[in-house]
């Protein structure tokens, strides 16, 4: 009977089982790196604690109660803790979900739709915002700074709402037709500082935020014409968007008054269109050959100022197409000065935090529209502003990560500190 022989289980001397202290150093090294994704997270954890600071002082009851601190500190200490936790807690019940209101649901005391409300509203700040960091984003990747996102976003909402009202067509061409318009009238007024660029090198920030002004009193002249005037209000409105143009409401089968529409899903659909684009695609690959280095990409052969140009009127079509979308999606579906907010400068930001990247775009949007929709739902005490002071400190601890560094004693990353930057100033 042949013998079996059972080989020692030794480890070659080249190779070493993975040692769970290992990992664990690993684990710590990256959480104390001042990597692109720490610096986002304790940029939000730092603009989180900002925000606590700024509700112990707006309340009257704690700034009381500090004013006796060295007499009765644990007072001070506790309606501190009770005033943000209720504060935060209003935010998370106004972004995303209330759950005395899903137990009022499971009771038969609330309808469906007052339970997804929060969410809805989340999303329906989110989705312009998703346009408008992509478009910035994109023009960052080329190495340019599309501030221009504001006027053709304007434009945006002005193509799409003359198409939803002055056509008589089915809404499987009204909406398409309505949409394109939309991108056409922002990537028109994108094109032009790319041009400018180009042919004079003039910088695009410059030429692009006077089209901001530009585009702003266009908007109101074109209101005020009796071709877009509403022919039933005296106010400076547009016209209603016929029903054949507006995009479909996503949660319209759980009730009225949820606002979301079929813009979100264009939204994700244009961010996984980018990434393809930027990857995968010749021109992306031009984008990002001109942003890494201009001089390297011309020895390369790549016509530089074509690259501009077209980079700048795609990015523009983007926000023009979110300035469509929100007109053929949210009630009224009318334009007013009022229509426009901040959305093409909030972009920026979006576009900042997301570090370019379509999907951390999708995701900042996301976080924008919950800080939004969630300020809004706080209670009394706390001023709406809250929402706009979080969004500046974050994007300022993102957009300085030697800030970020410093505060907290990070390490160097070894491929050093990723900041993202237009070229050219």
């Amino acid at each position: 009977m042949p013998s079996t022989t059972i080989e020692p289980d030794i480890d070659s001397p080249g190779e070493r089982k993975p040692d769970k202290r290992d990992v664990g150093r690993t684990f710590v090294g990256y959480l104390t790196e001042a990597n692109s994704v720490m610096v986002t997270i304790y940029s939000l954890l730092l603009a989180f604690a900002i925000g606590a600071l700024l509700i112990i002082v707006s309340d009257a009851a704690v700034r009381g109660a500090w004013g006796y601190f060295f007499n009765r500190p644990a007072d001070a200490l506790s309606f501190s803790w009770q005033a943000v936790s209720a504060g935060y807690r209003d935010m998370f019940e106004g972004a995303i979900i209330d759950f005395g209101r899903v137990q009022q649901y499971v009771d038969g005391d609330a309808t469906l739709a007052q339970v997804l409300r929060p969410i809805s509203e989340t999303l329906t700040y989110a989705t312009p915002l998703i346009f408008t960091g992509l478009a910035v984003g994109l023009a960052f990747r080329a190495g340019l700074f599309n501030i221009g996102g504001h006027g053709q976003f304007i434009l945006g909402l002005l193509g799409g709402v003359i198409v939803g009202f002055a056509l008589d067509l089915p809404p499987l061409l009204h909406v398409p037709l309505a949409l394109l318009a939309g991108a056409l009238a922002g990537g028109l007024l994108g094109a032009i500082p790319g041009v400018l660029k180009a042919k004079t090198g003039a910088h695009e920030v410059i030429s692009s935020i006077m089209l901001n002004n530009i585009a702003t009193y266009f908007l109101l002249w074109a209101l005020s014409t009796t071709f877009i005037h509403s022919t039933t209000s005296q106010e400076l409105v547009s016209k209603q968007v016929d029903f054949s143009g507006r995009l479909p409401r996503l949660l319209g089968w759980a009730g009225s008054g949820l606002r979301v529409s079929a813009g979100l899903l264009l939204g994700l659909a244009l961010a996984a269109g980018i990434w393809w684009l930027l990857r995968k695609s010749t021109f992306g690959y031009r984008i990002r050959a001109v942003g890494a280095n201009t001089h390297a990409a011309e020895t390369a052969g790549i016509d530089i100022g074509r690259t501009f140009i077209t980079t700048m009127a795609v990015s523009g079509g983007l926000a023009g197409l979110g300035g469509a979308a929100l007109v053929l999606g949210l009630n009224p579906y009318t334009v007013n000065p009022g229509t426009v907010a901040e959305f093409g400068f909030d972009g920026i930001t979006v576009a900042l935090l997301g570090r370019a990247h379509p999907g951390g775009i999708v995701a900042a949007a996301l976080l924008f529209g919950a800080l939004k929709s969630g300020t809004l739902h706080m209670q009394p005490a706390i001023p709406v502003e809250m929402s706009t002071l979080l969004q500046a400190v974050i994007v300022l601890f993102v957009a300085a990560p030697a800030l970020v560094k410093t505060l907290l004693h990070l390490r160097t990353p070894r491929g050093g500190l990723n900041t993202l930057e237009a070229r050219g100033w």
